[in-house]
């Protein structure tokens, strides 16, 4: 919204407009305008919920401090919400096409998570939305986002070829006035509206989904759109199950978006991908706004979510979180490397399967179910184990900020 104001005022030589010009002042006014929204008001919001008396029901399930947390405010996820929405629609250009879709996968999960603690606090029903409606709103994430990636015009990649590279019917050169890459003796850059992602740890490391059909690729949707499907609701169901313990969801999905901020950045930028020698993604650089929002929020909402909690986020923040990641690592073609930044929420959705499965498999061939852990996720195995709390998150916080920096080597190191 201000971005156009100001562009207006460019056009009359107005002092220090041009500034919003500038990706990296539009990213830092994003991030401080989201610390104020999430902390100053983050703290009334807190208060109505209070006043509301909309507080978390606690189940004993033997934890320490556990049911000292009980009627603590929930649906502190609204906090995140607005400071990642507001920022972005003042700073970024709204008709970008991948701040829509940052927007609506942001709005929709978030609405589903709302329900979702809506129902477990007002209608008093623990269990809340159901499983499966929960997989069908995620599902419709994943078709839109999916639908426009591969069919919108405005999503396009510049890659680097050999001088002699054949152009194919969908691709055209790209030339040093149009973006600013430059091509050297035995290279040239080429634009292609195909969905090519990056594979890591390898040289030659893009990968065309559409080469999984063979032929002219026309049904390349086919699979695209499924694997953005799963993608969206592996990672917002992981943010989910990771959000048992004050300040450990959060402060995960912040260095999260700080690493996706990185990869963003370079991505967008003209000079570092031709540098790093990676797929350069036109008009991605609005998405380096909207991540620094959501870093923003995320680091204000921990200032009131560490331990000891004085909101937790509900479903509200949690699955629009893992959406909000898992939407984003796609629009920047790094969903392979989602296992790896996004390691925490993988352990934890893998101590769920691997504890279910295990009790399940042993109460069938034995009678009784058996345990690989104390506790399933992850977190309250070692909460069992005697572990503190602030032990446990600082300890998931060192982990994740080593995957993230592991992401970001993923650059160079091929």
């Amino acid at each position: 919204m201000l971005y156009y104001i100001f562009e207006f005022l460019e056009k009359y030589n107005f002092p220090g407009a041009g500034l919003f010009g500038y990706i990296s002042f539009r990213a830092a006014l994003a991030l401080i305008t989201s610390l104020i929204i999430s902390i100053i008001f983050g703290k009334r919001i807190i208060r109505h919920l209070q006043r509301q008396q909309i507080g978390e029901t606690v189940r004993d399930l033997g934890l320490e401090g556990q049911l000292e947390k009980s009627g603590t405010p929930t649906m502190g996820g609204l906090i995140i919400l607005a400071a990642i929405l507001i920022p972005t629609v003042l700073f970024a250009r709204l008709e970008n096409v991948y701040v829509i879709t940052m927007l609506i996968a942001t709005v929709w999960l978030g609405l589903i998570g709302f329900l979702d603690d809506y129902i477990k606090v007002f209608k008093k029903n623990k269990e809340g939305l159901k499983g499966r409606f929960k997989i069908i709103g995620q599902i419709g994430v994943g078709l839109i986002v999916g639908s426009v990636l591969y069919f919108s015009d405005d999503v396009v990649v510049h890659k680097r070829v050999s001088d002699d590279y054949q152009l194919k019917e969908n691709e055209k050169l790209v030339s040093h006035e149009q973006t600013g890459l430059s091509s050297g003796e035995n290279y040239k850059w080429v634009e292609t509206d195909e969905m090519t992602t990056t594979i890591p740890f390898v040289k030659d490391n893009e990968f065309n989904y559409k080469w999984l059909f063979g032929g002219d690729g026309s049904y390349g949707w086919l699979i695209f759109i499924p694997i953005v499907i799963f993608i969206v609701i592996a990672v917002s169901n992981g943010a989910n199950m990771t959000d048992g313990l004050d300040g450990l969801a959060t402060g995960t999905s912040a260095i999260v978006g700080i690493a996706l901020a990185i990869l963003a950045y370079v991505s967008s930028h003209a000079s570092f991908a031709e540098y790093l020698n990676v797929m350069y993604i036109p008009y991605a650089e609005e998405l380096v706004i909207f991540i620094s929002a959501f870093v923003g929020a995320c680091i204000g909402f921990l200032w009131f979510n560490s331990y000891p909690a004085q909101v937790f986020m509900g479903d509200t923040g949690s699955l629009a979180i893992g959406g909000i990641i898992a939407v984003f690592a796609i629009s920047i073609r790094k969903e392979l490397l989602i296992p790896v930044l996004c390691g925490v929420f993988l352990i934890e959705n893998i101590s769920v399967i691997m504890q279910v499965g295990y009790f399940k498999y042993t109460k069938r061939k034995f009678g009784e179910g058996k345990r690989i852990f104390k506790m399933a996720p992850l977190h309250h195995h070692y909460q069992k184990s005697g572990l503190h709390e602030a032990k446990i998150v600082a300890r998931f916080w060192i982990l994740a900020v080593l995957l993230a920096v592991v992401t970001i080597v993923t650059l160079k190191v091929r």
